[in-house]
């Protein structure tokens, strides 16, 4: 935790010693007060001296305006410091996370990520705004307040060193049986987001499947597993406050029988016993405002664990030392023995891969379900790193290039098509931000996507919600192809990207992409073989993620035998001719 408060507070060390000047203005004033206050009791009220009543309660005005002023000014810069720092942490975590692969995303995933960047950093922002106003003030009060009590009497002093140990011993126990629960609570909020955000993303297939009570109770046993810690933590944290409570209320009693023995024997002016009273409880207080910073500390060091997690993790997949910038690149990609397996699986997915997609011609990939279609193109754009062997791009290895120049080279149109909440025009010019409306028309004229948009009341600027739930998944894939054809890159890869259209857009589709695609290389998933029969080369995956067969529809059809069992499983003989 001190290494995360160091790196993302250095840049606000200016404003930190302002408010802590300010804190150390706040606290002189408050401790000064109980001074004047005696002063005007001993020397004004007994000796009945009006002139120096005034004239004292005039200065405790001023301090007492010095005072507020200070509290407000250092409430706001500690106020503008941790939201400051807030924003900063949120930055970097997010920067972090875009800088993952996918198997990072992976391993931390998406509902912990999403916590660890909303409720994990408010715990650090809560623990800096608190403690640049009461951390830094409690201390300050603390030893002030002894120093002042030893002023007004040193016998009455020898009460504070009962107190203090008593109330440390208190916070101490709590803090030992609490700080355990908060860092289970952090891995509980993270299971409540996870089910909340799979009920979210699945409330169609619930309602289909009639789930709605098995997700209820799902929910509500995690829900009920993070309130039963929460509520054991804060009972925890409000048996503390009444005990201390009581050890104040008690040493106050003590305090006011001992003192009074020592004004009956004038050993000490009534007006000391008030201003000594007045700095035990400052005292008390900042052992208590101190108590409270406590018990925040270990959910807040729980939190910066998890933060630092993601900010100390190095992506498994980074730009090279010495990157290579090809010249002239024309899209030629060669797979060379590729072979890829999975953090901690047994298998590899695939392996001895090895073909070459070359521009102005199509290479399709077809295979039964789970034999690595998806995972073999999202190798190209290094989503995933090969375990074996190499893909080049153009004679060139991709490892070797930077990522921000390999994948503008790219144009990829996933398997799930996402748009973003924004407009139409915002998501087509997603690749290419300087695309003018004439260029988006086109793309959506070869994507067969242009009809319908035209048909909204915005057209281009047509509203588009969150993961593009307004459109049907059919006009969410043409949007997402067009959104790849304003890109313009020498590779495109549609991963199963037609498979929500009907037979006759698909035909369209793919007869309109001849002709833009013509100088670049075209790599398609598919599970439809209508889809690439055309193909200029189709590789054919085995279950065990090895090449059947590489060739047209037509040499296929004769030498492998797994396409066409592929083939005959949906097109009849009279079809295949």
């Amino acid at each position: 935790m001190k290494d995360l408060l160091t790196k993302f507070l250095k840049p606000y060390w200016k404003l930190i010693i302002l408010a802590i000047v300010l804190l150390l203005a706040q606290a002189m004033s408050n401790l000064y007060l109980p001074s004047l206050n005696a002063d005007i009791i001993n020397n004004g009220v007994a000796k009945s001296d009006i002139r120096y009543i005034i004239k004292t309660g005039g200065f405790m005005l001023v301090v007492t305006l010095l005072l507020a002023a200070c509290t407000i000014a250092s409430s706001y810069l500690s106020s503008k410091i941790s939201m400051s720092f807030g924003r900063d942490m949120r930055r970097a975590i997010f920067y972090k996370v875009e800088s993952f692969s996918q198997a990072d995303l992976d391993k931390f995933g998406t509902p912990s990520l999403i916590t660890r960047n909303t409720n994990d950093v408010h715990q650090m922002q809560m623990l800096v705004h608190l403690g640049l106003n009461l951390m830094v003030m409690a201390p300050i009060m603390c030893i002030g307040g002894v120093i002042m009590a030893l002023r007004q009497d040193v016998v009455l002093s020898f009460s504070i060193v009962i107190i203090a140990p008593l109330m440390a011993a208190v916070v101490g126990i709590l803090l030992a049986k609490a700080t355990p629960l908060f860092r289970s609570i952090q891995v509980k909020i993270d299971r409540v987001n996870q089910i909340m955000r799979e009920k979210l993303m699945g409330v169609r297939v619930i309602r289909a499947f009639v789930r709605n009570d098995y997700e209820v109770r799902r929910f509500d046993e995690a829900n009920r597993d993070l309130t039963t810690t929460a509520l054991r933590v804060n009972r925890m944290i409000a048996l503390a406050i009444p005990l201390l409570i009581i050890i104040m209320d008690i040493s106050t009693i003590g305090i006011i029988w001992f003192g009074g023995h020592r004004i009956e024997s004038g050993a000490m002016p009534i007006g000391n016993l008030t201003a000594f009273l007045s700095y035990i409880m400052e005292i008390m207080i900042s052992v208590t405002i101190a108590m409270s910073m406590f018990i925040m500390v270990p959910r807040a060091e729980a939190s910066a664990e998890r933060i630092l997690e993601v900010l100390n993790t190095k992506p498994s997949i980074q730009d090279p030392p010495k990157p290579v910038v090809p010249r002239n690149i024309k899209g030629h990609v060669e797979f060379c023995d590729v072979e890829f397996c999975y953090p901690g699986a047994e298998e590899p997915v695939l392996r001895d891969i090895s073909f070459i997609a070359t521009p102005g011609k199509t290479t399709a990939i077809i295979g039964s379900t789970g034999c690595g279609k998806s995972t073999l193109v999202n190798l190209i754009p290094r989503f995933y790193d090969v375990t074996g062997g190499s893909i080049k791009i153009d004679g060139t290895d991709i490892r070797d290039m930077l990522l921000r120049d390999l994948r503008a080279r790219i144009g990829l149109v996933p398997q799930k098509a996402f748009l973003f909440s924004g407009t139409i025009a915002d998501n087509l010019r997603y690749g290419n931000e300087n695309a003018t409306d004439e260029e988006l028309w086109h793309a959506l004229e070869i994507a067969q996507a242009k009809d319908f948009v035209m048909e909204l009341p915005g057209k281009l600027y047509a509203p588009v919600e969150q993961g593009g739930v307004n459109f049907s998944g059919g006009q969410r894939q043409r949007l997402a192809i067009a959104r790849a054809l304003v890109k313009k890159p020498e590779i495109y890869v549609f991963d199963d990207s037609f498979s929500a259209l009907d037979f006759q857009t698909d035909a369209q589709l793919r007869l309109a992409l001849k002709d833009e695609t013509v100088n670049s290389t075209v790599i398609i998933v598919a599970q439809r073989v209508s889809t690439i029969m055309d193909a200029h080369q189709i590789v054919t995956l085995n279950d065990d993620g090895t090449i059947a067969g590489i060739g047209t529809h037509t040499e296929l059809m004769e030498t492998c035998e797994v396409y066409r069992d592929i083939v005959y499983s949906q097109l009849s003989e009279e079809e295949v001719a």
